[in-house]
């Protein structure tokens, strides 16, 4: 049985896309090579396989991929002027 590397990514901003992870995460060379492995199904997300390049990832998932998992970590900071946004200090 292989062991899968987990790695953490911390976002740098409130999402990012399935496909620019890919990429990110050195999962991908070329934003087509990742459109491809995830049209494919060669890319799970918390063990589900997606096929939507576009997937928006905010923090807390686990993307699989190339016997790799990445582990996507919200941006503290983000999360912060998000919440603020929400209810803002009196």
């Amino acid at each position: 049985m292989t062991q899968e590397k987990e790695v953490p990514f911390v976002l740098k901003g409130e999402y990012i896309t399935l496909d620019a992870l890919m990429k990110a995460a050195g999962l991908a060379s070329t934003g087509g090579e990742a459109k491809a492995r995830i049209l494919e199904g060669e890319v799970k997300v918390d063990g589900v396989v997606e096929t939507r390049r576009g997937r928006k990832l905010r923090g807390g998932e686990a993307v699989c991929a190339a016997g790799s998992v990445i582990r996507v970590e919200a941006d503290p900071a983000a999360a912060a002027s998000a919440l603020e946004k929400i209810s803002p200090a009196k």
